[in-house]
C-alpha cells in the first residue's frame, strides 16, 4: 500500500486529487494538508510515501516545507505539484531535496503514475521540466562518460540530458523510435540506473 499525503490550499483541487488516489487500491490518502506548517506536521505523524506538495501555499512555502520534511530523516518522497513551471523554481524544489516536479494541468493517470514512480525511488518530472532541471542555460551541457557506452549511446544520453523524448532523440538522429528504445535501455543498464532521469542526472554531474 502507498501511503500518500497531499498538500494543497486550493480546496476543490485538493478534493479531486484526494478522490484520484483513493480509487487506486493499492493507494491510501493518510492525510491532507492546506498550508506548509500542517504538510511539516503531518509528514512527521502520518509517516506518508509519497507527499504531493503543492508549491504556492500561504505562510511556509511548498518548497520550505519540502526542505524541513526531507531534512527529518524519514524515506519519505516529496513531488512538487504546481501550476508554475520556470527555471527557478524547478531548481530550488530540487535543491530542497524533491524527487520530482509535476505539474498541476497533468491528467489524474499521469500524477497517479508519477507518484507511483516517486514511491518506488525513481524521479519525476513533467515535460517541459527535464530540460530546465538537467539543461544548461548557456547550450548544450558537456556530457562526461566512461568507455563502457558506444558513441551513439553517448549521443542517445546526451540528448536524454536535454530532456528529449523517443521520438526527439529518433528525428534528430535519424533512427527509429524502436532502435532509440533499445539504446535507451542498455544506457540504463550500462550506468545501472532505474530510469533516463538518473542517467541523466548522472550525466549532467560527470558522475558516469
Amino acid at each position: 500500500m502507498i501511503r500518500v499525503l497531499i498538500v494543497d490550499d486550493h480546496p476543490i483541487f485538493r478534493d479531486g486529487l484526494a478522490g484520484s488516489v483513493r480509487r487506486e487500491p493499492d493507494f491510501e490518502v493518510v492525510g491532507v494538508a492546506d498550508s506548509g506548517e500542517s504538510a511539516v506536521e503531518l509528514a512527521a505523524a502520518a509517516n506518508p510515501d509519497v507527499v504531493l506538495m503543492d508549491l504556492n501555499l500561504p505562510g511556509m512555502s511548498g518548497v520550505e516545507a519540502t526542505r524541513r520534511i526531507v531534512a527529518g530523516g524519514s524515506a519519505v518522497a516529496v513531488l512538487a505539484l504546481t501550476m508554475v513551471d520556470d527555471d527557478d523554481t524547478v531548481m530550488a524544489v530540487v535543491r530542497a531535496g524533491a524527487c520530482g516536479y509535476i505539474l498541476k494541468g497533468s491528467s489524474g493517470a499521469e500524477i497517479v503514475a508519477a507518484t507511483r514512480t516517486a514511491a518506488s525511488g525513481g524521479a519525476v518530472f513533467g515535460p517541459g521540466v527535464a530540460a530546465a532541471v538537467l539543461g544548461s542555460a548557456g547550450g548544450r551541457r558537456q556530457i562526461v562518460v566512461n568507455g563502457g557506452l558506444t558513441e551513439r549511446e553517448r549521443d542517445v544520453l546526451s540528448m536524454i540530458a536535454e530532456g528529449a523524448s523517443n521520438a526527439q532523440i529518433a528525428r534528430a538522429l535519424g533512427l527509429s523510435v524502436k532502435t532509440v528504445q533499445n539504446y535507451v535501455s542498455r544506457v540504463l543498464d550500462k550506468l545501472q540506473v532505474a530510469d533516463r532521469t538518473q542517467a541523466a542526472i548522472r550525466a549532467r554531474d560527470g558522475k558516469v
